[in-house]
């Protein structure tokens, strides 16, 4: 009995370490003297949106600062939660509402019809979150700021919605995933046959994705795709070598978000796959739908990005129409550059951007 007692306590314990227990709060901002500052917010909110609650984390030391609205990659990973694991002060500058999609994360409802999960959709649903916004913060325009798959819908949503917004502020662009994609399976084809790891070369040629577009869907989705990006450096950032201990535990260990909550982030990912809205990003082609934007435009592009590759965002770039554009390359970094060199990011941000 002693032996099955010992067992039962290091289950218990392994899994309060894997998914420790919380109420899932956000920590208040708080003066010198452990006051909560005052005009500062820390508010994780759901919100009615176009027929479904949709979650947000709001973030500001001082509310009357411009706001940002932050739209993140996935769909289905939090952007609010690698702020958790690699802080970068935006709070400090801005207003930022990090948006978690309609099927996602917080917003994952088991009920979601997966019909609703358009880029259509997701992109009215950004339009209605910065109506919200616009009103609650009393701001006639807002910056809008997108990282990876976000990127797809916030340039949409720039170029149709040019008012609302004060510029538009792209982390690692989609521009043609498909052009990219195949560039970047070739590399790392490359770099394991140049190391001789049979293996993986072997994992690769089973999804032939230069001459199959049946190869190509599967291969996008695969677990594959991730884990190689991630063990050549050229994935989420250049030191995460790993999905599962970078993006996996990390996320189910973050306790803004209750056990329930954690779980639902992997439940909303692999819901979100297969959805519409990834599959046209799958398939995006910067250079033929938006050639142009009405709004000063600013791309933030690490030189070690693979998964959005930098010479396409820079080629896209150079290309693109815009009123005021300016491109900045993080020679540090892979596809995260406001999380690989927060200092940097921030420093443009502040002293460009802003100004």
């Amino acid at each position: 009995m002693r032996i099955y007692a010992l067992i039962l306590i290091c289950i218990v314990v392994a899994s309060l370490i894997i998914l420790p227990p919380s109420l899932g709060k956000t920590k208040p901002f708080l003066d010198d003297n452990g006051n909560v500052l005052s005009g500062s917010i820390s508010e994780k909110t759901l919100i009615d949106i176009n027929g479904t609650s949709l979650g947000m984390f709001i973030m500001a030391k001082d509310e009357s600062k411009p706001v940002i609205l932050f739209l993140g990659g996935g769909p289905g990973i939090p952007e609010f939660f690698l702020e958790q694991e690699y802080p970068t002060g935006l709070e400090n500058e801005f207003v930022v509402c990090y948006l978690e999609y309609r099927g996602t994360s917080i917003s994952y409802r088991s009920n979601t019809s997966a019909d609703t999960m358009t880029s259509e959709q997701y992109i009215s649903d950004v339009v209605s979150v910065t109506n919200y916004l616009r009103e609650r913060f009393r701001q006639d325009k807002i910056y809008l700021m997108a990282h990876s798959f976000g990127t797809y819908i916030g340039i949409q949503a720039a170029a149709r919605h040019p008012e609302l917004f004060h510029a538009y502020i792209s982390l690692a662009q989609i521009v043609d995933q498909v052009e990219s994609e195949k560039t970047a399976y070739v590399y790392m084809l490359d770099q394991y046959k140049a190391v001789g790891n049979e293996k993986m070369v072997k994992k690769f040629e089973g999804y032939p994705i230069l001459t199959s577009d049946d190869a190509y869907g599967r291969y996008f989705t695969s677990s594959l795709r991730d884990t190689a990006m991630h063990d050549l450096g050229i994935g989420t950032t250049r030191d995460m070598r790993s999905v599962m201990s970078g993006i996996f535990f990390s996320s189910i260990r973050c306790t803004v978000y209750t056990p329930m909550e954690r779980i639902n982030i992997w439940r909303g990912k692999m819901f979100a796959k297969d959805t519409a809205v990834v599959t046209d990003s799958m398939h995006f082609n910067a250079f033929e739908r938006v050639p142009s934007l009405e709004i000063p435009s600013y791309f933030f592009a690490g030189a070690y990005d693979y998964t959005c590759l930098y010479s396409l965002q820079k080629e896209y770039y150079e290309q693109l129409q815009a009123p005021l554009k300016v491109f900045y390359t993080f020679e540090n970094s892979a596809h995260s550059p406001l999380f690989e060199e927060p200092e940097k990011a921030m420093g443009i941000l502040t002293q460009d951007i802003l100004n």
